[in-house]
C-alpha cells in the first residue's frame, strides 16, 4: 500500500488496509464514521513531510482531493482545502498584493504546518502563522462535522491551534493574510575554512537583530548532484538565511555584517517578490527518505556555535545532511490574543536535523550522531520542543513533554470529548 500513498518523506513503508480520497467535507465525516464502526483508524494524509511513523493498518485519509484556495481581499481572507500546499496559497494571495505566513517549504501542506502552530520564515516580523486562523472545519472522530472559531467550539479551535495531535479531520481553515509583496532574502553561503567566525558572528548578530529581520544558520552536507548549484556541489557549507520585511535598502543595511564576515561561496539575497519565499531556505522538493529530529533552545551564543560545530562542523564525519538553528522571538514571543496551544513562545532559538537519505544508516550511525549533537548542545537547550519540528530521531517522550501539563491535560480532555474511541491516528 506504500506506493499508493503521495508522502514527501520515504522513510516510512506504509501498509494502510486502505487509502480513500475523499473530495468532500461531509464524504471525510462518513469514512470517519464507517472506520469507527468497525474498530479502525483512520490516518490523514496530507503532504507526508511530517510523519515520524509508519501506518499500520487502518484507513489512509488522502487529503489531496480537498486542496482548494479561495482568497478574498476585501477581508484579506484564504479559505484553504486540507489537501492545498503553501504554494497553492501563496500564489492564490500574491495577485491582491497579499502573502500567507507560509513555511520554508512551499510544498509542505498548508493545514498540518498551521496545527502544529506554523514557524514561519517571517513569523519574527508578524508572529506564529497559527495566530492568523479565523475558523476550521473539522470531521471528529466522533463523525460530527463542525465549524470552529473564537465563538463556536472554542475549546476546539484552541486545542487545534498548535496542539497538533487531534480529535478530527481538519477539512479547511480560514487564514487571514498579511499585506506584503516583497522581502530582503536569500542565503549566503560560506566555506567550510570560515565555518567557525561565520557562525559564532552570527550567533551574536542574530541576538540584537529587530524583528524585522529574520534568519536562520545550517551547517549543510551538499551532494554532488546536479541538481545543487554548481559551486556547492559536494561541499560542506555554512548557509545564512535571512528575510526582512524591508525595502532593499534597509534590508541590505542589516545584512551587510554578514556579507563582511567572509567572502560567500554563493550570495543570493536580494529584493524578492513573496512568490520566492521558497528560494530563502531551498530546501529539496523532491521525495526522499530521511530521519529527523528537533528541540528549542534557551539561547545560542558563540560557545553554542563552537559545541554545534565540534559535534556536526566539517572536521567531523556525520551522517547529518542538515544541522540548522532558526532564531525565534520578535513577535513569535508575544503572548496569544485567544487561548491556543503552541508551543516555543519562550524559547530564542529552534533546532532541526535531517539525516543523510542513506537508509543503511538509520539503525545505527544517525541516532548516534544525533546523540551526540544534543549531548554538546544540552546546556543550552530549554527542555521543550515544537511539535513541527519532532521527528523520528527525537525521544518517543519528546511530543508528550512538548506542551506544559496544564495545556497537555486540556488537550487530552478536548480528544477525549470529540474522539471518544480514538479512532483518529496521530
Amino acid at each position: 500500500m506504500s506506493a499508493a500513498l503521495p508522502v514527501f518523506n520515504l522513510a516510512h513503508a506504509h501498509a494502510p488496509r486502505e487509502v480513500v480520497e475523499p473530495r468532500t467535507a461531509e464524504e471525510v465525516a462518513g469514512i470517519v464514521r464507517a472506520a469507527a464502526a468497525r474498530g479502525e483508524r483512520v490516518h490523514p494524509v496530507g503532504t507526508g513531510h511530517g510523519w515520524t511513523h509508519a501506518i499500520e493498518g487502518g484507513v489512509a485519509l488522502l487529503t489531496r482531493g480537498l486542496a482548494g484556495v479561495e482568497v478574498d481581499p476585501a477581508t484579506r481572507i484564504a479559505r484553504i482545502g486540507a489537501g492545498a500546499t503553501w504554494a497553492d496559497v501563496i500564489a492564490a494571495a500574491a495577485p491582491h498584493g497579499l502573502a500567507p505566513l507560509a513555511g520554508s517549504a512551499p510544498g509542505v501542506g498548508a493545514v498540518g504546518y498551521l496545527l502544529g502552530g506554523g514557524l514561519s520564515p517571517l513569523g519574527r516580523s508578524f508572529g506564529w502563522a497559527s495566530d492568523f486562523v479565523r475558523s476550521a472545519e473539522i470531521a471528529t472522530g466522533a463523525g460530527e462535522l463542525l465549524t470552529v472559531s473564537a465563538t463556536s467550539h472554542p475549546d476546539l479551535l484552541a486545542a487545534l491551534l498548535g496542539g497538533k495531535h487531534l480529535p478530527g479531520v481538519v477539512t479547511s481553515v480560514e487564514l487571514g493574510l498579511v499585506e506584503l509583496t516583497t522581502v530582503y532574502g536569500g542565503g549566503l553561503f560560506f566555506d567550510a575554512a570560515d565555518a567557525e567566525r561565520v557562525l559564532t558572528e552570527w550567533a551574536v548578530w542574530s541576538a540584537l537583530v529587530p524583528e524585522q529581520a529574520n534568519t536562520s544558520a545550517a551547517l549543510l552536507r551538499l551532494p554532488d548532484l546536479d541538481f545543487v548549484p554548481a559551486p556547492l556541489r559536494g561541499r560542506f557549507v555554512v548557509h545564512l538565511r535571512v528575510a526582512v520585511v524591508a525595502d532593499a535598502e534597509e534590508g541590505a543595511a542589516l545584512v551587510e555584517p554578514l556579507r563582511k564576515l567572509a567572502d560567500p561561496i554563493v550570495d543570493t539575497v536580494a529584493e524578492l517578490p513573496v512568490t520566492a519565499l521558497g528560494a530563502i531556505h531551498a530546501d529539496p522538493d523532491q521525495p526522499m527518505p530521511a530521519l529527523e529530529a528537533g528541540a528549542l533552545l534557551r539561547d545560542f551564543d558563540p560557545a553554542a556555535a563552537r559545541a554545534m560545530l565540534a559535534a556536526a562542523g566539517p572536521q567531523v564525519e556525520v551522517p547529518l545532511t542538515v544541522v540548522e538553528v532558526r532564531r525565534l522571538g520578535g513577535r513569535l514571543a508575544q503572548a496569544p490574543q485567544r487561548p491556543d496551544s503552541v508551543v516555543g513562545r519562550d524559547a530564542a532559538y529552534g533546532l532541526f536535523v535531517v539525516s543523510v537519505p542513506v537508509p543503511e544508516l538509520f539503525a545505527g550511525p544517525v541516532p548516534a550522531a544525533v546523540g551526540g549533537l544534543a549531548k554538546a548542545m544540552a546546556p543550552w537547550a530549554s527542555g521543550g520542543f515544537q511539535p513541527n519540528f519532532v521527528g523520528s530521531l527525537n525521544q518517543p517522550s519528546a511530543l508528550e513533554t512538548a506542551w506544559p501539563a496544564e495545556m497537555r491535560e486540556r488537550l487530552e480532555r478536548v480528544r477525549e470529548h470529540h474522539d471518544p474511541a480514538g479512532v483518529i491516528g496521530h
